[in-house]
């Protein structure tokens, strides 16, 4: 039974378009405390906000990792 159900959860997060900090922190296999701090140091792309939701794009954040999770122009300009 418990096998069904993460089967079915990974099946609606391969789905979904917007991703939660803990699904994003589960793709990069660090904590959500570390996917705040990328975001706050410029190290990884800005979530969405959605209200008091936050939010990251699916396609960018795969995109961001498949070129090698590089620093964002914010990153780079304070160097």
């Amino acid at each position: 039974m418990e096998a069904t159900r993460r089967t079915a959860g990974a099946a609606a997060e391969r789905r979904a378009v917007l991703l939660t900090v803990h699904e994003v922190a589960r793709m990069l296999s660090c904590s959500a405390r570390t996917v705040y701090r990328l975001t706050a140091s410029g190290r990884m792309p800005r979530p969405t906000r959605l209200g008091a939701l936050v939010r990251w794009p699916r396609q960018v954040v795969e995109q961001w990792v498949a070129q090698g999770c590089p620093g964002t122009e914010r990153e780079e300009v304070s160097r």
